[in-house]
């Protein structure tokens, strides 16, 4: 590792161009080496029972991912990270380390749909109870905690809509009652929000999004305070689901460009959020950084900064109409393209489903669009979303 005291006392982006790897490590190279591995070499019999040295099997770890590992350490002030296949294994994987047959588990409502998805799934198969709370309940958790209440999962801003929550005060009504707190903070990164100093114990990351930053890796991290790490260690080497060495160091290559990357996102984003405000056809912008939004009082006081995820209500007063709307916007676009994830260099819309909320109920005005803001000019997304608005009003 490159973390000298002088390094950690440095801007982010130099962090983030020197974290991770140090050169000298490997021959001078800039970068750390590819290590494609299963097995690993004993130099003889004791040290194989033993175990005794650093490297003993590809999947508890290699050069590669201790490299990319380490990076993250570093900016999220961790005791430790792991590196998984996926943005969801990167929730799963501490779901299943921290809770036991007859706990109980809090999910915010807002949460991203595959996490539902397994709670509902896997973890009542395995007689875990998941209750979903209002993301504006802040210290009012308290009344949904129970004694076997083993883990609060948090996310802010919430998927699609954006919600934000009390993050502090939530952490210390869950750790008074003896449960850990984990948070999905893949929208700020730790550049913008760091979880782990606002009392979270495990913070989750699809690195897919802006870590990776090109559309082209599945990847996710999961790192943990001094408490929560040995459940997450465990889990991981039980469950054997590790990084590929490939896609690991692709990954730290994204974070090099991270920090100039996500400013252009935030930059662009707000420009394009602002000037929809108000627009016809435009019924409300979901985004926690405009002074109009909920929870933008949250926003201002814990985050330093806003990513290129948000979402636009669609002013459409016919319920019959709404989906006919959606489409109608989306099928009218030509540069931002029709995909899930986000995170890239390409602008991306999607139709959200917000079919799952059972207390953050959806906006009542109309459909709500996400949009994913790229690396491209601003005036040509504004021009591709007033096209999609003026399709959907013709629909």
């Amino acid at each position: 590792m490159n973390n000298t005291d002088n390094t950690k006392k440095t801007g982010i982006n130099t962090r983030l161009a020197h974290s991770g790897h140090d050169p000298r490590s490997f021959h001078g190279f800039v970068n750390p080496p590819v290590v494609h591995a299963s097995t690993v070499l004993f130099p003889d019999s004791a040290t194989m029972v033993a175990r005794n040295q650093k490297y003993t099997y590809g999947t508890y770890g290699t050069p590669t991912t201790d490299a990319l590992t380490s990076a993250i350490d570093e900016l999220e002030g961790s005791e430790g990270t792991i590196a998984l296949p996926s943005g969801l294994a990167a929730v799963t994987v501490p779901f299943l380390g921290v809770l036991n047959a007859g706990d109980h588990l809090l999910v915010v409502d807002s949460v991203y749909a595959p996490t539902r998805n397994f709670c509902a799934g896997m973890l009542a198969g395995f007689g875990i109870e998941t209750s979903y709370y209002d993301p504006s309940i802040g210290a009012d958790i308290e009344s949904l905690m129970r004694t076997n209440t083993k883990l609060v999962h948090t996310e802010a801003p919430g998927s699609n809509t954006f919600e934000m929550q009390d993050i502090p005060a939530i952490a210390e009504v869950a750790h008074a009652h003896g449960a850990l707190v984990s948070m999905d903070n893949t929208w700020a990164t730790p550049l913008f929000f760091k979880p782990l100093d606002h009392g979270v114990d495990i913070s989750i990351h699809a690195a897919t999004k802006y870590p990776a930053g090109h559309s082209d890796i599945l990847i996710g991290t999961v790192s943990a305070n001094k408490q929560a790490w040995p459940a997450i260690w465990k889990a991981f080497t039980m469950l054997g689901v590790c990084a590929a060495p490939d896609d690991s160091y692709m990954t730290l290559r994204g974070l090099r460009t991270m920090g100039i990357r996500l400013a252009r996102h935030q930059e662009s984003t707000l420009a394009i959020a602002r000037a929809l405000e108000g627009m016809a056809g435009v019924a409300r912008v979901l985004h926690p950084a405009l002074e109009s939004f909920p929870g933008h009082a949250l926003w201002k006081r814990d985050f330093s900064g806003s990513s290129g995820i948000f979402s636009i209500v669609l002013d459409v007063a016919d319920a019959s109409r709404q989906q006919a709307k959606a489409h109608a916007f989306l099928d009218a676009l030509e540069i931002f393209g029709l995909g899930y994830s986000w995170g890239g260099y390409e602008s991306l819309a999607v139709h959200a489903n917000l079919s799952d909320r059972t207390v953050a109920m959806p906006p009542k005005e109309g459909p709500v669009i996400r949009l994913q803001i790229g690396l491209e000019d601003v005036e040509d997304l504004m021009t591709d979303i007033e096209r999609g608005l003026s399709a959907a009003k013709a629909a």
